[in-house]
Parts: structure tokens; C-alpha cells; sequence
């Protein structure tokens, strides 16, 4: 039972700044979201669960289809409790009825990005030990799965059929238009061990019961921290998943219910949006429009036929939107709120998307390990600028120093420390791991950050992205924010690097607007009224493109490796 608020008050100065009719002790649901989804399609039938591309699938057929393939993953291939399942599948409908089925069967999801190498899926499925994999007929992606069902990495192939997903009129059309990129399953050199989808679907199965232990069974294994090694698989319980749902449903105060509709143009096997576009709004029975990757043309039709209200984004995403001249404030007038999440969201892009869109403009903070959410601003009223918001209800957090380890007082940098009920049960086979991811009990975030006297939550940068540079603390995100006020900037992105003078030295990347031109020189020139000394580039290196992670997130990794290749070749 939760203590009374006022006795934890001086622990948490977020309680009494919380939005109204928002409480931090209230009750967490967490029954398994397969129940959750289950239940509202039974509430409204006859109601539309999923738009793809204008075709649509209602809650009732949604139920009848997880229920039918749930059923078949048990009879067909022995799923049953504790079984792993990989899923590579971008956004399509055969995602979410995958996921469901795969839940209700009482296996557990693993999922893999499609735009992943066939050896970094290697990895993920032999790790795994996943013996079936659910994937699509799209050449691009179905040929990795070919490759590893033939290395042995899985048994069995479940195949989706692409065209299946579109209206009529598109299916047509992909049929006689694009037939050649879809795979020839026939001729496959394993098409022994291809299952159908749609044959499964329509054996109409009734599964078996499964009873499932929120606190203790496993619901998602999902593979993070491959840019900084080799991936672990983040075990995320039942009731993690259903705990940071409920949490943000409770911080959305009925913003994931109809009639709103939310889009899905994040990939449903990104954590983010597994949780905010597919299973908080699906389990409110509340409409998920998909789209299958970003395009800005695409995005802008949908918001046109669909008038959709919610957009969960990365700030690339909201950056490309604001950015383009083809945007205007009527494509996006039936938005109201979007949520940024990801990475830090820089101040000149919520400054260029206020000017395209009067929608409330929320940014979240969250880790794999977290299910995700742990902070978000307020998704009805204005909060504190720059800040990712406040902690969850029944989440806590803290900051330590990064050397002792001790707490540190308000206002004092330090990594930011998580509690709650949607904190992950440990990695997948690597106690090592799992003993180096807690502190006390204690998630360690590997973020540097601080809060202020009401709560508020400030992120400067990622441990493992802090120069240390002639005994100072130098954060890239400070340098970056700097570079972004110059109006030639579109992208930038800033890397530590070895430096005998210095120890460590920062490095800037930098993609113009177009049609923009601009010297080293004249940025640096106008850095040093922004910056000091320390914190001023060694350089600044021009690009026509920056590399960004599967998701639209500015990466580092690659300019790193690009760095060093460049100083060998010295």
C-alpha cells in the first residue's frame, strides 16, 4: 500500500507539481495487454482498430484473427508458455496480431528490425534461442530471413503475404505493378519449413488456455545497446509492459481515447513505439493509423484523410516537418499533441514546429529497460522548457554523483537513477549485465542530468558521450544546441575525440539547410559568443547527410568509426 502523499512529498517535489487530476500513488494496472486488447475489442467491435495505408481492420476482426493465429501457434508449433518468437515485421496489420497472438499463446516477443544485417538478426534470434520467426514476402526482408533459417539461427518461417494489408485497389494494383519485389516462396531453397500466415488464420484454432504471472513471465525480450556493444535482451515482464501502459495512460488524462487517432509511423518493434502508438491506444480501444516507414509526403496525406491528433516522434522526424517549405499549418491542423521521444529534443526544432503547428509539444524520456516512459512533460498543458517533464505516477527517480555514486542535491548534475514498476527484471542470460544495470536497486540510466526544486527533470547527455576535455566536463548536446541556433543549421551532431593536448577534444558534424553555405571559420565565429573556450570544436566537418540509428536517431556511432578511418588514413 502506497504512503500517504504528504509524508513522501520531501522525497518526491514532482507530487505537487503534477497536472490536475493526475495522483502519483494511483493504482497501476497490470494485467497482460493481451487481456487489455482483447477486452476492448469486445467493447466495441464494430469500431476501426487499424488503418493501413486506407485499408482498415475493426476490433472484431482484430480479436477473431490474434485468437485464430494464437490457436495455430500453439497446434502448429508447440508455442506455448516461455517460447520465443522473433518478429521482423515493419508496420503493418500482421504486426499487432502477431504480437497479441504470440502473448496469448504464452510465448514471449522478440523482436528484430528488418533493417538490421543478417548478422546482427544472428545475434538476436541463435541469443534468443528463437525457433520460429513471423516475417513478411517483401523480398528486401524476406531474404534475411531465408539466410538465417539456413545458418540454423531458426527453424521455421511464418510469412506474411504484403499485398494482404492493402485496400483492394492497392492490392491490386502491388500485384501486377510491384509483383517483383515480392519473394518467390516456392522457389525457396527452405520452402519446406514456410508456413502461411493466412493459412494459419484461417485453420480458426481456438488456443488453449495459458495462465500467465504479470509479475514473474516474461512478455517482451527486446534487444538493446547494440551501438555500444554486443545487444542484450531486456527481459520485460508482463506487468512491466502493462504498468508503463497504464502509467501513460494515466498521464494522457483520456488523450488515448477515442475519438482520438494516433499515428504509427515510428516501427512497432522500436520500444517506444510498441508502448505509446500500438499498446496504450489499442487497449483503449482507440484507432492506430500506420504507415510503413517515414516519408513527409505520406505523413501529410494521412493527417489530410485521417485527421489524426496524436503524433509519437523522434525529433529528426518533427525536425523534417518543421524544416520543409511544403509544410504549411493547415496539413497539420488536426493535431494536438505530439510527443517526442528517442532523443533529446533541441530547443530551435520546437521552436521551428511551433511555427508549423499550434499542437502541444511533449517530450518523453525513457530506456528499453523501462518498458520505456520514466519522465514525460504534461500532454495537456505546457511544462518547463527544455525539460523532459516529470516522473511517472509510481515511478521514482535520483541523481548520483558519477564518481562516489552518492545522491546529489537539487540542481547538481549527476546519472539519473530509476525505480518503478515498469524497471525490467534483468538481461537475458548475462547476470554480469544485469548486476552493472542497478545501483542499490537502482536502474542506472547512464544519463547525466539534474532536477530542479519542483521536480522537473533535465537532461545535458549520455555518460558514454561525455568528453572529458583538459579535466572539465564537456557535453556534446550543449555544443550541438549552440550550433542549432545558426540559421544555416539543419543537423549537427558532435563527437568526442583523443587529443594529446587536451586529453579529449570535440568534434562537430554539420548538414546545411539547403541552398545555405557557410565556413569553419564563421560557425566558430559565431560559437564563441555561445560557448566557452573548453567546449569550442576542434573542428567542424561538413556533411551532406548525417548517419541516424533505424529509427531517425542522430547517431554517433558511425561518425566515430568515420572519424577514425579518417586519422588512420593520415
Amino acid at each position: 500500500m502506497a504512503a500517504p502523499i504528504d509524508t513522501l512529498a520531501p522525497l518526491r517535489p514532482w507530487i505537487a507539481h503534477y497536472p490536475e487530476g493526475i495522483a502519483w500513488d494511483t493504482p497501476i494496472d497490470t494485467r497482460p495487454v493481451h487481456e487489455q486488447v482483447l477486452a476492448a475489442c469486445a467493447r466495441n467491435p464494430s469500431a476501426v482498430a487499424l488503418d493501413f495505408l486506407g485499408g482498415t481492420t475493426t476490433f472484431g476482426d482484430l480479436a477473431k484473427k490474434i485468437i485464430a493465429f494464437a490457436g495455430a501457434l500453439q497446434h502448429q508449433f508447440g508455442i506455448g508458455k516461455g517460447s520465443r518468437v522473433a518478429l521482423m515485421l515493419p508496420n503493418t496489420p500482421f504486426y499487432p496480431i502477431a504480437y497479441y497472438a504470440v502473448l496469448r499463446a504464452g510465448g514471449i516477443v522478440v523482436n528484430c528490425n528488418p533493417l538490421y544485417t543478417v548478422h546482427e538478426l544472428s545475434h538476436i534470434t541463435s541469443n534468443a534461442g528463437a525457433d520460429v520467426m513471423i516475417t513478411l514476402d517483401l523480398q528486401l526482408i524476406y531474404e534475411k530471413a531465408e539466410k538465417l533459417a539456413q545458418a540454423g539461427h531458426v527453424k521455421s518461417l511464418i510469412v506474411c503475404h504484403f499485398p494482404d494489408a492493402l485496400p483492394l485497389v492497392k492490392k491490386i494494383l502491388f500485384s501486377v505493378v510491384k509483383r517483383k519485389d515480392l519473394a518467390r516462396l516456392g522457389a525457396s531453397p527452405i520452402r519446406d519449413r514456410i508456413t502461411l500466415f493466412h493459412d494459419m488464420i484461417a485453420r480458426n484454432e481456438t488456443p488453449d488456455a495459458v495462465v500467465i504471472d504479470p509479475l514473474k513471465d516474461i512478455a517482451v525480450q527486446q534487444y538493446t545497446g547494440g551501438t555500444t556493444g554486443i545487444p542484450k535482451g531486456a527481459l520485460l515482464t508482463h506487468a512491466n509492459i502493462a504498468a508503463n501502459m497504464s502509467q501513460i495512460d494515466k498521464w494522457g488524462c483520456d488523450l488515448f481515447y477515442p475519438p482520438s487517432k494516433v499515428i504509427a509511423v515510428l516501427p512497432f518493434f522500436h520500444i517506444f513505439a510498441m508502448t505509446v502508438c500500438m499498446n496504450v491506444p489499442l487497449c483503449n480501444g482507440t484507432q492506430v493509423v500506420m504507415l510503413p516507414r517515414f516519408e513527409l509526403k505520406a505523413l501529410l496525406n494521412v493527417f489530410a484523410r485521417t485527421r489524426a491528433n496524436v503524433l509519437p516522434a523522434v525529433p529528426t522526424l518533427l525536425n523534417a516537418i518543421a524544416r520543409a517549405d511544403s509544410v504549411t499549418t493547415e496539413h497539420l491542423a488536426s493535431l494536438e499533441v505530439a510527443v517526442s521521444g528517442g532523443a533529446a529534443l533541441p530547443d530551435e526544432v520546437r521552436a521551428a514546429f511551433a511555427k508549423k503547428s499550434k499542437a502541444l509539444l511533449a517530450e518523453g524520456y525513457g530506456l528499453t529497460e523501462a518498458s520505456p516512459v520514466v519522465c514525460c512533460a504534461a500532454l495537456r498543458v505546457p511544462s518547463k522548457p527544455m525539460s523532459i517533464g516529470l516522473p511517472l505516477p509510481g515511478t521514482d527517480i535520483r541523481f548520483v554523483a558519477l564518481d562516489s555514486g552518492k545522491p546529489v542535491g537539487i540542481g547538481e548534475n549527476g546519472e539519473l537513477q530509476v525505480k518503478g514498476p515498469q524497471v525490467m527484471a534483468g538481461y537475458f542470460n548475462n547476470p554480469e549485465a544485469t548486476r552493472d544495470a542497478f545501483m542499490d536497486g537502482w536502474l542506472r540510466t547512464g544519463d547525466v542530468g539534474h532536477m530542479d526544486e519542483d521536480g522537473y527533470v533535465f537532461l545535458v547527455d549520455r555518460i558514454k558521450d561525455l568528453i572529458i576535455c583538459s579535466g572539465f566536463n564537456v557535453y556534446p548536446r550543449t555544443i550541438e544546441e549552440a550550433l542549432m541556433t545558426h540559421a544555416a543549421v539543419e543537423e549537427t551532431n558532435v563527437i568526442g575525440v583523443s587529443d594529446e593536448y587536451r586529453g579529449e577534444a570535440p568534434i562537430a558534424y554539420v548538414k546545411l539547410r539547403a541552398g545555405q553555405s557557410i565556413t569553419e571559420e564563421a560557425l566558430k565565429l559565431f560559437l564563441a559568443e555561445r560557448l566557452n573556450k573548453i567546449e569550442m570544436p576542434r573542428q567542424i566537418i561538413f556533411k551532406d547527410a548525417l548517419p541516424k540509428t533505424l529509427i531517425g536517431k542522430l547517431s554517433k556511432k558511425e561518425l566515430r568509426e568515420e572519424y577514425a578511418g579518417m586519422k588512420g588514413q593520415k
